[in-house]
């Protein structure tokens, strides 16, 4: 049994119907047009399964049913655009690259020849910089400000 069934009004059918039909409209909406409507289980929808869906439209099974979930609980127009990513919060503000940057123009800690991105993670969390950072991060900071120690 489906936890999030799509149930679209004909006011929902005409809209995406519209939005296909229409041309000028991003690929992804029209996908999301074109899958939402065959997940129709209304009188007027054909009431295709996720797998066909996903087989049809060459999508993954979780994508068709993040899709349905979206719709039933977000509404029509969240569900005909991407996902965005909320909440992203950056580890290193403009003091801590700043720190991350002092570090890694600084002398390498004994017994080392130069910086390795985790011991540059490892100093900052060692200095109350930040709680904890990946190595990754720190690269992907030293990368963005185009530093180059030594």
């Amino acid at each position: 049994m489906k936890k999030y069934v799509v149930e679209l009004t004909s006011q929902e059918r005409r809209r995406l119907e519209g939005l296909i039909k229409k041309g000028k409209v991003a690929g992804y909406k029209i996908r999301h047009a074109q899958m939402l409507l065959k997940a129709d289980q209304g009188r007027q929808g054909p009431g295709w399964h996720d797998k066909q869906i996903a087989q049809a439209f060459g999508a993954h099974l979780t994508t068709v049913e993040r899709l349905r979930k979206r719709l039933v609980e977000e509404g029509l127009e969240a569900a005909l655009e991407r996902h965005r990513r909320q909440n992203y919060a950056h580890k290193l503000d403009g003091d801590a690259e700043a720190r991350l940057i002092a570090i890694a123009c600084s002398e390498p800690p004994a017994g080392r020849t130069e910086w390795t991105l985790r011991l540059l993670a490892d100093r900052l969390v060692e200095l109350s910089v930040v709680d904890s950072v990946s190595h990754m991060t720190v690269s992907r900071t030293l990368k963005k400000t185009n530093s180059s120690p030594g």
